[in-house]
C-alpha cells in the first residue's frame, strides 16, 4: 500500500481532528525548563528577558546599537588576546611542541588567505588604538603587522614564518606591556 504524500511531508500530524498526545504537543511547557548548568530558570525570568531584548532603530532605519560599544577596557583587552592567541597559537603540532594558529592555516591559501589575516592583525591594532595606546605603539604594532603580511605572501616559507613570528602575539605583548605602567582611573 502506497503512502499518500502528506504523511510524508508531515507524518506526525493527526488524520483525524484529534489532538495528538505526544509528550510536546501542547502549546506550553511542561515541567521545568533547565538550562545548560541542570539550574532550574523560572518562566517570569525568561519572560522578562524578552521584554528587555530589542533592536533600536535610528533615522532611516539605520541599526542605531553598537554591539562592542559597550565593553569595558578589561573586556576589549581580552577580547584582543583571544582573537591573537586564536590566529598565533590555537594549536600544537601533534608530537611535537610548535604551536600554530589560524594564520598559518588560511596563509596557506594564496594572496587571499594573508590578506584576510592581515586584516584581521589590523583591526586588532586598531582595538589597541581605540584602548588609546599612543603612536609610538602603534607603530610597531603595524610595523609587526608589515612584516608578518609582506613575508607571509611567499608561499610556505611565508607561513612557516608566520608560525615563528607571532606578530599578534607580540602586539598583544607590546600592548599589555604598555596598560600595565598606566595608572588605574
Amino acid at each position: 500500500m502506497a503512502m499518500p504524500d502528506d504523511d510524508i511531508l508531515a507524518p506526525h500530524r493527526p488524520r483525524s481532528g484529534a489532538r495528538p498526545r505526544g509528550p510536546f504537543s501542547g502549546t506550553e511547557a511542561r515541567g521545568p525548563i533547565i538550562d545548560q548548568d541542570g539550574h532550574e530558570i523560572r518562566p517570569e525570568t525568561l519572560e522578562q528577558g524578552f521584554r528587555e531584548f530589542r533592536f533600536e532603530f535610528g533615522k532611516d532605519g539605520q541599526f542605531a546599537g553598537n554591539p562592542f560599544g559597550n565593553l569595558t577596557r578589561e573586556q576589549r583587552v581580552a577580547r584582543i588576546e583571544a582573537i591573537a592567541k586564536l590566529l598565533d597559537v590555537a594549536f600544537i603540532l601533534p608530537g611535537t611542541n610548535i604551536r600554530y594558529g589560524i594564520d598559518g592555516l588560511i596563509g596557506l591559501i594564496p594572496v587571499v588567505g594573508d590578506i584576510i589575516t592581515t586584516a584581521i592583525s589590523l583591526w586588532l591594532v586598531r582595538e589597541a588604538r581605540a584602548l588609546g595606546a599612543p603612536w609610538y605603539l602603534t607603530a610597531r604594532m603595524l610595523g609587526n603587522v608589515a612584516v608578518d603580511g609582506v613575508v607571509g605572501m611567499v608561499p610556505f616559507a611565508g607561513d612557516a614564518f608566520d608560525v615563528i613570528f607571532r606578530a599578534n602575539m607580540r602586539n598583544v605583548r607590546l600592548l599589555r606591556r604598555w596598560l600595565d605602567k598606566q595608572p588605574r582611573i
